[in-house]
């Protein structure tokens, strides 16, 4: 279950929401850049991975079909 996102986070979100750039009587609107809005997402979910336990590391035993 992921963790809930601390009020910094949140605010890191709806920061890279928001437009970078706004003028109002010439009606021009600029978005944040996608690469800038991705690396907060990546930020964010590496944020959350690094809370769980088992660091993404999985064991398994793999067993053959057919040995005895």
């Amino acid at each position: 279950m992921p963790q809930a996102l601390s009020s910094d986070d949140e605010a890191l979100r709806e920061a890279a929401a928001q437009p970078a750039k706004v003028s109002v009587d010439g009606q021009s609107v600029e978005q944040q850049p996608l690469k800038d809005r991705l690396e907060v997402e990546r930020y964010l979910a590496s944020k959350d991975a690094a809370g769980k336990p088992g660091l993404g590391i999985k064991f398994a035993k793999i067993v053959p079909p057919g040995s005895v």
